[in-house]
C-alpha cells in the first residue's frame, strides 16, 4: 500500500468520526446554551472543540467558535466561577447568581439533549427502516431437546403463547425472565419451504441470561434452538473433481445449477437432485491472489463415468470448520509447525467432527503431557506434539475466561442470519419505537457499569476515542441506518456518562447543587476545588485506561 492509499484510508476513517462526534458535541452543548439563555445567563463562548480557535464569529454577547481539538466542546457562561468579581448590575446575567434550580436546569440540559437526540435518531431510523433478524430457527441437531419438542431447521416462528413474533428480538423478549422459573411455551411455526404451520408445546428451562447487559436475570431456553446455521464454506480435498476445477478451501458455494443455496443443510439434497449425466455448474464466492475481497467464480463440471451421483463425497469437499485460517505468531501451534490451511484430523487419537471438539480437547489439557495433534496437509497425515499454554480469552458476553489454547483459528462456516427490514407504519409508532430503543440502550449502558462493579464483565471492554472512531468508520461503510444507530448509542452513552457523580462532569455539578438544596447554602470554594481536582484525576485516569485498552486491542496484546 503506497503513502496515498494510507492517507486515503486514514481520511476515510477520520471523517465519519468527526461527523459523529461533532454532531453529538454540538447537541450536548446546545442544550446548555439554550437553557442558559432561557434563564437569562449571558453566554460568552459557544465552542465546538478545545484549544486554539480556528474559526470564530461573534453575534451579540456570544462568540461562536470552531476549535482545533475535536474531542469535546464547551459553553462559557458569564459569572460561572463563584469567585468572579461581578457588579450588581451584571448579577442578573451571572450563572452563579441564578437560583439553584436554574443552575440545575442549565447543567442537566446537556445530558438530556443527548437523550432526546437519541430518541429523535431512533425515531428517524424507525421510519427509514432498520435491519432485524428474522424469527427463523437455524440448524436443529437431532439429539437436542429442541428437535424432540418438534422444532426443525429453518422453521419460522409465527407466535409464542399467542403473541405474534415478527423478529428474533421479539422471541428473545418473550423468553426473558425476571425470576428463576421454567416457562411453558406454545409455539406456532411455519415449515421451511412451505405454508404449513405446526403447533409445538414444550417447557423452556430457566437459565442465567448470557446477555450480562440485560436487566432480565434469566432467559427461558430450549436447548438446541438457535438462529445460527452452518454456511456453505467448503474444504476441498486434494485430487478431487472440485480441486481440478480450481475451487479452493475457503470458497463458499452460492448456487448449484442456478439454484441458490445459503445453508450447509441444503447442499446434499440439492446435489442429489441433479442429473449426473448432465454438466454441473457451481457459483462460488472466493478470493484469489491479489483480491482484496471475495468475488463470484463460475465453474462447470462435465459429466464423467466416475461420478454416478452428485454428492459432497463424489465432488470431494466437506465443511471448512476443521481447516485452519490462521496460526498465530509466537504460539504453541506455530512452534510445533502447524500451517494455515492444515486440516485438523484428531487430537489425542480422538477423531474431530466439529470445531467445538477442538476447543474441548485442548481445554482439557492436563498441564503435563503434550497434546498429540494429527493434521492433513498436501494429502498426507502429519503427527505433531503441541503443549498448550494458559491464555485469557474475551467471550462474546464481555467476560474473560482463562483456558488452554494453542493459537489457531478456523475457517468459519457460519451463515449470516437472515435479515428483514422493519419499518414503522406511522409517526406515532415510530416515536414509540424511538423511545423504547433509547430506553433499552440506556438500561444496557447502566447495566454495563453495574456489571463492571460486579466483575461480571471485564474492564478491558472499556474503549476510548479510537474505539468510537473505528465504530463510526465501520458503520459509515455499512450504511446510513447503521451509522445513525451507532450515533444514537453513543449519544445515550454520553447522556449516562455525563450524569455520573464525578466532579468536572455535569453529574458532579448536580451533586454540588443537590447538597446546596439540602443545606440551604452552597459548598465552600475550597471543598469544590478539591472535589474538582479529584474528579479531574479520575477522569484523566479513565481516559488513559480506555486509550490503553484501544491500543492493546489494535496491537493484539
Amino acid at each position: 500500500m503506497n503513502i496515498f492509499s494510507y492517507l486515503q484510508s486514514g481520511l476515510s476513517a477520520i471523517i465519519p468520526f468527526v461527523i459523529l462526534l461533532g454532531i453529538l458535541i454540538f447537541v450536548h452543548e446546545l442544550g446548555h446554551f439554550l437553557v442558559a439563555r432561557w434563564c437569562g445567563v449571558r453566554v460568552e463562548v459557544f465552542s465546538l472543540g478545545f484549544g486554539k480557535k480556528l474559526l470564530k464569529y461573534k453575534k451579540g454577547d456570544t462568540t461562536y467558535a470552531l476549535s482545533l481539538i475535536p474531542l469535546g466542546g464547551y459553553v462559557k457562561m458569564f459569572g460561572e466561577q463563584p469567585g468572579d468579581n461581578i457588579s450588581e448590575e451584571d448579577k442578573k446575567h451571572s450563572f452563579t447568581h441564578k437560583n439553584v434550580w436554574q443552575r440545575i436546569a442549565v447543567v442537566i440540559a446537556g445530558p438530556l439533549m443527548n437523550f432526546f437526540f437519541a430518541v429523535l435518531i431512533f425515531f428517524a431510523v424507525a421510519l427509514i427502516g432498520e435491519d432485524a433478524k428474522t424469527p427463523v430457527v437455524g440448524d436443529v441437531a437431532q439429539n437436542t431437546p429442541a428437535y424432540a419438542a418438534g422444532f426443525r431447521s429453518g422453521d419460522k416462528i409465527v407466535s409464542i403463547n399467542e403473541t405474534q413474533v415478527n423478529t428474533w428480538e421479539d422471541l428473545q423478549r418473550a423468553l426473558s425472565l425476571k425470576e428463576n422459573h421454567n416457562l411453558h411455551i406454545d409455539v406456532v411455526v411455519q415449515r421451511e419451504g412451505s405454508e404449513e404451520t405446526t403447533k409445538i408445546a414444550t417447557d423452556a428451562k430457566a437459565e442465567p441470561n448470557p446477555n450480562v447487559l440485560s436487566s432480565y436475570e434469566y432467559v427461558a431456553s430450549v436447548d438446541g434452538l438457535t438462529p445460527y446455521s452452518a454456511g456453505t464454506t467448503i474444504g476441498v480435498l486434494q485430487g478431487s473433481p472440485l480441486a481440478a476445477l480450481g475451487v479452493q478451501t475457503g470458497d463458499s458455494i452460492t448456487s448449484i445449477n442456478g439454484q441458490k443455496v445459503a445453508y450447509w443443510r441444503q447442499l446434499e439434497d440439492t446435489l442429489a437432485k441433479q442429473n449426473s449425466k448432465e454438466a454441473l455448474t457451481l457459483e462460488v464466492l472466493g478470493m484469489r491472489e491479489g483480491d482484496k475481497e471475495a468475488k463470484p467464480i463460475t465453474v462447470t463440471l462435465a459429466p464423467t463415468e466416475s461420478i454416478k451421483t452428485y454428492s459432497m463425497a463424489s465432488l470431494g469437499f466437506e465443511s471448512s470448520e476443521l481447516y485452519l485460517s490462521k496460526v498465530m505468531d509466537n504460539s504453541p501451534a506455530k512452534a510445533a509447525g502447524l500451517h494455515a490451511m492444515d486440516r485438523l484430523v484428531s487430537i489425542n487419537n480422538v477423531t474431530l467432527k466439529k470445531w467445538e471438539d477442538v476447543i474441548n480437547n485442548i481445554k482439557s489439557f492436563d498441564g503435563k503431557n503434550p497434546v498429540a495433534v494429527t493434521v492433513l496437509r498436501d494429502g498426507q497425515n502429519l503427527n505433531l506434539n503441541i503443549t498448550p499454554k494458559m491464555t485469557t480469552q474475551m467471550l462474546p458476553t464481555g467476560t474473560e475466561e482463562k483456558r488452554y489454547t494453542i493459537g489457531i483459528a478456523p475457517i468459519a462456516n457460519i451463515a449470516a442470519p437472515e435479515l428483514m427490514v422493519v419499518r414503522s407504519e406511522n409517526l406515532g409508532q415510530a416515536f414509540v419505537r424511538g423511545v423504547e430503543k433509547t430506553w433499552d440502550v440506556s438500561v444496557m449502558t447502566v447495566m454495563s457499569f453495574v456489571r463492571l462493579f460486579q466483575a461480571k464483565i471485564s474492564p478491558k471492554n472499556i474503549g476510548g476515542v479510537i474505539s468510537i472512531g473505528q465504530a463510526a468508520s465501520e458503520t459509515f461503510k455499512i450504511g446510513l441506518t447503521q451509522f445513525l444507530q451507532m450515533m444514537a448509542i453513543i449519544s445515550v452513552n454520553l447522556f449516562i456518562l455525563n450524569l455520573l457523580p464525578i466532579p468536572v462532569l455535569d453529574g458532579g455539578h448536580l451533586v454540588f447543587y443537590a447538597i446546596e438544596v439540602v443545606k440551604g447554602a452552597p459548598l465552600s470554594m475550597r471543598k469544590m476545588e478539591l472535589a474538582q481536582q479529584v474528579g479531574l484525576a479520575l477522569l484523566m485516569s479513565l481516559m488513559i485506561f480506555a486509550l490503553f485498552n484501544d491500543f492493546t486491542r489494535i496491537l493484539g496484546l
